[in-house]
């Protein structure tokens, strides 16, 4: 009966989604279908001329404007979630997200307790493995002339790192990535009842990776990251938040890189001129080609805050309980901050702070090190693979939230000897 319950509401679901999105061209329901998915763009544009607050469908809100998303991510009359005052059903409840679904103090603890491993020391440490395993993937992939760039490069390459980081020994390159991509399309909500399951069979299987490390290194304390938390237990972190914890920093410690280097390279490829830019300077370009991907086409495409406390949000009163909804690729394509938004232009002088990282005390902790690793990701593609062009048909991830590429094939064309 519980069974069937849960598929009702589930199917209820989908029949809402479709009609509030295809009848009635609710935003946010309009984001959960293929149109939506497949080009968000033009959904942020048409919030964004409605005003800098839209009504949802639930009674929320959803805004496409830089200056209302960063205001309300920054203001801490507003929190991640809030299902003591929602219910069940809020946004995102299906996964736990340790601290990023926390507000202070308890994410302050928490966060405090994770930070070192992402401090710029320990990051500036991880080049020379960054660099390494950049070649090896690279080395292999031009000998296929023909590859998968997801598959082949910008998945194991973060997962190699963060399971380094975090002490993770013999990693499965394929089973994280494949994890991690159904944890991704979660977050959009449960879709059917496989999806469910798969979601449960991709949690359980993090999940046992974790618990058998977290025998290991009670036994054989290690220098790594688990290590380190494992000896805070009782003390800074409870038992029950270890789990959690080391999920969130592994799938979110390589599922957005993945994305991040997945998009950038497929704008580039997408504008030959910044391409052969790149190729002509990759020292000198690769970082601002990584932070112009994540302004105009970031790997998480929005976040939802929930008033803790009636409050104003441009004019507009959000009652205690609502949500704001930050479209946060929209906000970091708002025509009022960046000029000609919508062009992809690697040589952009920055006019604003984007938000693919979000903003306030929920700043990503791990954005140091995923733009490490994409910075130096497209610079030695760039130097040894200049002639690289698409082999074939791209295919989208089946989410909303997160956006990439699933596959990526692309065709190697000349190959320089690595610099």
């Amino acid at each position: 009966m519980q069974a069937l319950r849960f598929a009702a509401a589930l199917y209820r679901r989908q029949l809402a989604i479709h009609y509030w999105g295809r009848v009635r061209r609710d935003p946010l329901s309009r984001l959960h279908l293929a149109p939506g998915r497949d080009d968000p763009y033009a959904i942020y544009d048409a919030v964004r001329a409605y005003g800098p607050l839209m009504p949802t469908r639930l009674g929320d809100y959803v805004s496409a404007t830089h200056a209302v998303c960063d205001s309300v991510l920054r203001d801490r009359r507003f929190g991640p979630r809030a299902v003591e005052m929602n219910g069940p059903g809020a946004p995102g409840d299906e996964i736990d997200m340790s601290f990023l679904d926390k507000d202070p103090p308890e994410h302050t603890r928490l966060r405090r307790l994770a930070q070192p491993a992402f401090s710029p020391k320990q990051i500036a440490g991880y080049r020379p493995l960054v660099e390494r395993v950049v070649g090896e993937l690279l080395a292999a992939a031009a000998a296929k002339g023909t590859f998968d760039l997801v598959h082949d490069f910008a998945a194991p390459l973060p997962i190699a790192v963060i399971t380094d980081l975090l002490g993770v020994p013999d990693a499965d390159t394929e089973a994280f990535a494949e994890h991690g991509a159904v944890v991704g399309s979660a977050l959009d909500g449960v879709r059917s009842l496989r999806h469910a399951a798969r979601l449960k069979a991709a949690s359980d299987a993090i999940d046992d990776v974790f618990i058998r490390l977290f025998v290991l290194r009670r036994r054989e304390p290690g220098d790594d990251a688990v290590s380190r938390i494992l000896a805070a237990e009782g003390d800074r972190i409870e038992s029950h938040e270890l789990l959690p914890m080391c999920r969130l920093l592994l799938v979110a410690g390589f599922e957005t890189t993945v994305n991040l280097i997945g998009n950038a390279v497929g704008a580039l490829l997408d504008h030959p001129r910044q391409w052969a830019a790149l190729c002509a300077d990759p020292a000198g370009l690769a970082d601002a080609a990584v932070e112009e991907t994540l302004r105009w086409d970031p790997p998480v495409q929005r976040t939802a805050r929930c008033a803790r406390e009636d409050v104003e949000v441009a004019g507009v009163p959000v009652r205690r309980g609502q949500f704001v909804v930050s479209l946060l690729g929209g906000a970091n394509r708002d025509p009022a901050v960046y000029t000609d938004a919508a062009r992809f232009d690697i040589h952009r002088t920055p006019e604003a702070d984007h938000l693919a990282f979000s903003s306030g005390i929920h700043y990503c902790i791990g954005a140091p090190l995923a733009r490490l690793e994409a910075g130096i990701a497209l610079r030695m593609l760039a130097e040894t693979m200049p002639g690289l062009r698409r082999g074939g048909a791209p295919r989208r991830r089946n989410a909303s939230i997160i956006r990439g590429p699933l596959t990526l094939p692309v065709t190697v064309g000349r190959v320089l000897a690595t610099r």
